[in-house]
């Protein structure tokens, strides 16, 4: 897993005049589920505080359900995701407003929690950094900047480009989509709404219809929850596949700071049974490095050859013990 190109988190935007949308665009956005108004939630400017509030969640608990439908796609972008890594990709996220904050969200956490560098999971925003703060609105609709933003991360057929859109029109992410695939990337579109028009542009189509918004047309809520649902699953269970985890513990996160120097021992601690002073005494031979720590402490091993058995089992901590059990 090399040849990570780009250690940037998200592309400034470059200034460009949006295209505009015509009328049959227009009339398309509103035909849209997920611009529809709620009939569950026409008489909400009435209620009181928790009548309001009893709406919102009685709305967001259908949408993991929802997601459930869309398992099996999730699935398919998920090995599409490993496969990527392994032939030294990157997985890019790309979207406008809503869906590109919630994109960079699931990106910039992957280096902490799995310990992979930086620039391996590329989140991209349409307007760049300056929309990450404070709406870009006039950005999403030129197509163009989306390929744009690709080619200034010198994208290449072994990255997997995930365009991210409520709506599912954003013309930001079809652009990109577009591009991508004509390099011969993986594409995967994530969208609320089962006509998406990106998703023709895709070779993975993630589609989670979760209905009406409580407020109409408001995406950061039911849609907005869907999307990180989703992005959460592709994240945490191509990093699962590819060895980032022992048992369901977080073996390749980077004590960073205090609270994740704790956490780092108590995984040690809890993967191998010894003292916390034991734990602490083998994370210091090996710059507190919990997947290599454990290695030692279970193998017996020092470091120099726990971590040649770890290499050798391509990071996978179970497969290197296995390893050894067989000699």
């Amino acid at each position: 897993m090399t040849d990570h190109r780009s250690k940037s988190i998200v592309r400034s935007g470059r200034s460009a005049i949006p295209s505009r949308s015509g009328d049959a665009d227009r009339e398309n956005l509103g035909v849209l589920t997920s611009e529809s108004r709620n009939p569950d939630t026409q008489e909400i400017d009435l209620l009181p505080t928790l009548g309001i509030l009893e709406k919102i969640n009685n709305a967001d608990s259908g949408v993991p359900g929802v997601v459930r439908q869309v398992l099996p796609e999730i699935a398919e972008a998920v090995d599409r995701a490993v496969e990527a890594f392994k032939a030294g990709g990157r997985l890019i996220y790309m979207g406008a407003g809503t869906s590109g904050r919630i994109g960079l969200l699931d990106a910039v956490e992957c280096p902490p929690t799995y310990g992979v560098p930086e620039g391996m999971v590329v989140p991209l925003i349409a307007g760049g950094e300056a929309a990450v703060h404070r709406a870009q609105e006039g950005a999403e609709d030129n197509p163009a900047l989306g390929e744009q933003d690709l080619r200034s991360i010198k994208l290449t057929s072994k990255d997997m480009v995930v365009g991210i859109a409520a709506s599912g029109r954003t013309p930001y992410v079809t652009g990109g989509l577009r591009y991508a695939r004509g390099l011969g990337c993986t594409t995967v579109a994530l969208a609320c709404n089962k006509n998406a028009a990106i998703a023709r542009e895709a070779d993975i189509a993630i589609l989670p219809e979760v209905g009406p918004e409580v407020l109409t047309g408001s995406t950061r809520m039911k849609a907005g929850t869907a999307q990180k649902l989703v992005l959460n699953m592709l994240t945490t269970a191509s990093m699962i596949r590819i060895g980032k985890s022992f048992y369901n513990l977080m073996v390749d996160v980077k004590a960073t700071n205090q609270k994740l120097v704790d956490r780092t021992r108590r995984i040690v601690v809890e993967a191998t049974g010894v003292s916390y002073e034991e734990a602490d005494q083998v994370l210091a031979r090996c710059d507190h490095n919990a997947k290599l720590a454990i290695m030692m402490l279970l193998s017996g091993l020092e470091r120099q050859e726990a971590e040649a058995a770890l290499h050798k089992a391509d990071g996978f901590l179970r497969l290197a013990l296995q390893n050894l059990q067989q000699h």
